[in-house]
């Protein structure tokens, strides 16, 4: 392969000193940006556990362009544009005059969800303290399971126009919260604007805090990276690009196939064909994630993604063997409590694991792609994610009428696949810097 076709190297440009094993702190301004910008995770919650696979279909359609749209007018201008479309739906929703209403709502949703859940991550990766990115990031998973247990709570009593417009509350936050946040340094790095870049990592880092050093590794490394410019899909089956790809767009389309999105979609069928009492049963399920969520996020920087990302495939692994016993116990006509409690736990355990890690794989995704290809191949795997999501949870309900334990004991299958191929393709990116991550698949190509 030509030379100049090659990955930069990145290693020198690591993002903390390497010799004193330093990095940015955490600063009072990271917190604010960081929450204004997960409130859109809260409301994704909110519209999932509503309105279900239309709500997938329109976010597969904005998954489309949203790391284009990003890389284009920037991260926050990316948020502010599906911020105001998310705002339109849930309006719509609450004053529809007929059917038609809900459905554009509903699209527009969607398709504003499908935007905002990568680029917000992105955002989140590309300004976080790489000792701290993890957990913060992670932090999506829990907004999204606040919102999520939010409407199960109160979905039987309240009005669902009036549900819509309190979809808009964490939505009018972040349009407001937007106006003070800073755009990504490593953005500003990429379209030229290095005073702006200096000004936004300032703010970020802290008055007292000398950030030259690290605007120098963002500005050189963006600098070698923008020599080989991508503007199409094609490019991305280049060799230079393999791992990163392969490990982007394997877990996008592997991971639904684990079945969370059928089966918390259709959690109350499921627990009213298991005999158990589908008020409580609802109810706990979507409880037990918010505990689960913030021990995700609370371990992600001290053991690493690779080890949580196994303990909690392993975990849905053993959620969906006992969900699919308790419906093999079920067809033998075997006690129905017995069958219902096997479910009942095993439904909790599912969805204790679903919170605890199902925000890595989007975090993984934003830290593994090359800033050069991070809108591209962004909008690949997010898409990619979204129609697998869309296609399991369209044809859920044929495969549990089919058999509703072969259902689960294939859900269990799929997490026991993705374990090994999470050991064979999946770097730990610990603590490590974009810059540093982005030094890994230059070492592998030379």
């Amino acid at each position: 392969m030509d030379a100049e076709r090659l990955l930069p190297d990145c290693s020198s440009q690591n993002g903390v000193n390497a010799e004193k094993g330093s990095s940015p702190k955490v600063t009072f301004a990271v917190v604010c940006s960081s929450f204004i910008v997960l409130c859109c995770f809260f409301t994704y919650g909110c519209a999932y556990s509503t309105f279900g696979s239309l709500l997938l279909f329109g976010s597969m359609l904005g998954a489309i362009i949203s790391g284009k749209v990003a890389d284009i007018i920037g991260r926050r201008g990316a948020l502010w544009f599906a911020e105001l479309l998310l705002i339109i739906g849930w309006l719509a929703i609450a004053f529809a005059k007929g059917v038609w209403w809900l459905i554009v709502g509903r699209l527009l949703l969607g398709f504003s969800t499908g935007v905002q859940t990568y680029v917000s991550i992105v955002y989140l990766a590309e300004t976080i303290p790489p000792n701290n990115r993890g957990g913060f990031t992670m932090a999506s998973q829990f907004m999204a399971c606040a919102g999520i247990a939010v409407m199960f709570s109160f979905g039987n009593i309240i009005p669902w126009r009036f549900l819509a417009l309190i979809g808009t509350i964490p939505c009018i936050i972040q349009l407001i919260g937007l106006f003070f946040v800073p755009e990504s340094p490593r953005w500003l790095a990429n379209v030229g604007r290095q005073k702006e870049l200096e000004a936004s990592l300032q703010w970020l880092r802290g008055k007292e805090t000398d950030i030259s050093q690290e605007a120098a590794e963002i500005q050189d490394c963006n600098q070698s990276l923008y020599k080989q410019p991508i503007s199409r899909f094609q490019e991305l089956l280049e060799t230079r690009y393999a791992r990163p790809v392969s490990i982007g767009v394997g877990l996008s389309f592997l991971l639904p196939w684990g079945g969370s999105n059928g089966v918390l979609l259709y959690a109350s069928s499921i627990f009213d064909t298991a005999g158990c009492n589908v008020g409580i049963a609802t109810t706990t399920m979507s409880f037990i994630q918010i505990p689960f969520s913030v021990l995700g996020v609370l371990l992600m920087d001290k053991f690493g993604r690779r080890p949580l990302l196994m303990v909690d495939l392993a975990g849905a692994c053993l959620g969906g063997l006992l969900i699919g016993v308790g419906f093999l116990l079920q067809d033998l006509k075997l006690p129905v409590d017995l069958s219902a409690t096997t479910v009942f736990v095993g439904m909790q355990m599912f969805f204790a694991f679903y919170a605890f890690g199902a925000g890595l794989p989007f975090v993984i995704i934003a830290e593994v792609f090359p800033m050069n290809i991070k809108g591209t191949a962004g909008s690949l795997a997010a898409f990619i994610n979204y129609l697998n999501s869309w296609i399991v949870a369209y044809v859920f309900n044929f495969l549990f009428k089919w058999s509703s334990a072969g259902a689960f004991f294939i859900f269990s299958i799929i997490y026991a696949l993705l374990i090994l191929f999470v050991l064979k393709m999946l770097p730990e990116t610990k603590k490590k810097s974009l810059e540093e991550i982005q030094a890994l698949w230059t070492q592998e190509v030379h």
